[in-house]
C-alpha cells in the first residue's frame, strides 16, 4: 500500500510542507518585495555639477591659482612658481570669471554665430563692481587688450601720473624713482631657469656650494608711496628709454620687475606688449603669495618627481611689496 493510500485510509489530512524559515527569503504577508537599488546617476551628475559650479564661483569671486610661465617678473617671481591671486581687492569686472571665452572649434563656431570676430568670449564691459584702484607697487594679473591670455606685472603708474624712462630710471611726475644697487640675485639654474639666452648666458657662475647660479644684477626701487621691491637691470636696452606718457583716467601703467625682459606697458602690442597703459577693467586680481614652486624636472607619469622637483624655501613667500619707513 502506498503512502498516499495510507493517508487516505487513516482519515487524517496530509501535513502541508514546512514554511520557509525567517531570513531565508520569506516575505511577510502584505509586504512588498524589496527591489535591488541601483546607482542614482542623475544624483551623481547633479552633485558634480554643483561642485564644479562652486569651484568656478570661488575662482571668479574670491581667489584662484596662477602659474608663472616666463622670466618677466624676476627676481620676485621665477618660472615655475605657483601662487594665489585674490579677485576682490579691486572689485570685479568682465575678466573676473574663471572662463571668459570658449576655446577650440566650438568656440569659433559659437563666436561667429554671435557675430564676434573669433572665439565666443565676454566682450569688454566698462566699469567694475565695487571697483577700487590698485596701489603703486601691487603685483597684478592683467588681460592684454589684444589677447585672451593673462600677464602678471607690477603697478607703477596710476591715473593722472606722468611717466617717462631715462637710462632705465623711471621718472614719475617729474621725480626719478629711488634706485639702489644691491647684491646680485643668485637664482639657481634648473630646467625652468636655464639662464642660457644671449642676454644672460654670461651671468652663469658656480656658487660656493658647487651649484650653478644665474648671477643677475639687482636694483632696489622705492616708489613715492614707500613701496619697495627688487628689479633686474641687465644693462642698456631699447626699453630703458621712453618718452613721457600721461596715464589716462581709469587706466594704470604696468611694468615687469625684470625690466629688460618684460613685455609690458612700455612695449607695443605688435611686440606682444601691453601697448601702453591698460584699463583697470582688465585687471583680474592681486598676487598674494607663492604656494609652491617647481624646477621643471617633474613628469606626470612619475609621482616621485612631483616632490623632488619642488624648490625649497619659496612656499609661503609674500608678494605684497615691503614699505620703506617715511
Amino acid at each position: 500500500m502506498s503512502d498516499h493510500e495510507l493517508s487516505m485510509t487513516s482519515g487524517l489530512p496530509a501535513e502541508p510542507p514546512p514554511a520557509p524559515a525567517p531570513g531565508k527569503g520569506a516575505t511577510p504577508p502584505g509586504a512588498t518585495p524589496e527591489r535591488k537599488q541601483g546607482a542614482d546617476w542623475w544624483a551623481e551628475v547633479k552633485s558634480l555639477f554643483w561642485l564644479v559650479l562652486a569651484v568656478l564661483a570661488f575662482h571668479s569671486f574670491v581667489a584662484k591659482p596662477f602659474y608663472i610661465p616666463s622670466e618677466s617678473m624676476m627676481p620676485t617671481l621665477i618660472k615655475g612658481d605657483r601662487l594665489v591671486v585674490t579677485k576682490y581687492p579691486y572689485g570685479w569686472s568682465y575678466v573676473s570669471p574663471s572662463i571668459t571665452r570658449v576655446p577650440g572649434r566650438i568656440g569659433l563656431w559659437l563666436g561667429h554665430l554671435a557675430g564676434q570676430p573669433d572665439y565666443l568670449h565676454i566682450p569688454f564691459i566698462h566699469g567694475r563692481l565695487f571697483g577700487r584702484l590698485p596701489a603703486r607697487g601691487d603685483i597684478v594679473i592683467v588681460k592684454p587688450p589684444h589677447e585672451y591670455t593673462d600677464y602678471i606685472k607690477r603697478v607703477i603708474g596710476l591715473p593722472g601720473d606722468r611717466i617717462e624712462l631715462r637710462g632705465g630710471t623711471v621718472i614719475l611726475n617729474g621725480v626719478p624713482v629711488k634706485r639702489e644697487w644691491i647684491a646680485p640675485a643668485m637664482i639657481p639654474i634648473d630646467d625652468n631657469v636655464p639662464c642660457d639666452t644671449p642676454e644672460v648666458a654670461a651671468l652663469r657662475i658656480t656658487g660656493p656650494d658647487g651649484r650653478q647660479y644665474c648671477r643677475m644684477p639687482r636694483v632696489r626701487e622705492t616708489l613715492p608711496n614707500g613701496a619697495t621691491f627688487d628689479t633686474i637691470d641687465l644693462g642698456e636696452f631699447q626699453v630703458d628709454e621712453m618718452a613721457p606718457v600721461t596715464v589716462p583716467e581709469g587706466e594704470v601703467f604696468l611694468m615687469g620687475d625684470n625690466r629688460d625682459q618684460s613685455a609690458d606697458s612700455r612695449v607695443s602690442e605688435e611686440n606682444n606688449g601691453l601697448g601702453g597703459p591698460v584699463p583697470i577693467e582688465n585687471l583680474g586680481g592681486r598676487a598674494e603669495f607663492i604656494t609652491f614652486s617647481l624646477d621643471g624636472s617633474s613628469h606626470w607619469w612619475n609621482p616621485i618627481s612631483w616632490f623632488t622637483a619642488m624648490r625649497g624655501s619659496r612656499a609661503g613667500t609674500s608678494l605684497r611689496p615691503a614699505h620703506e619707513d617715511r
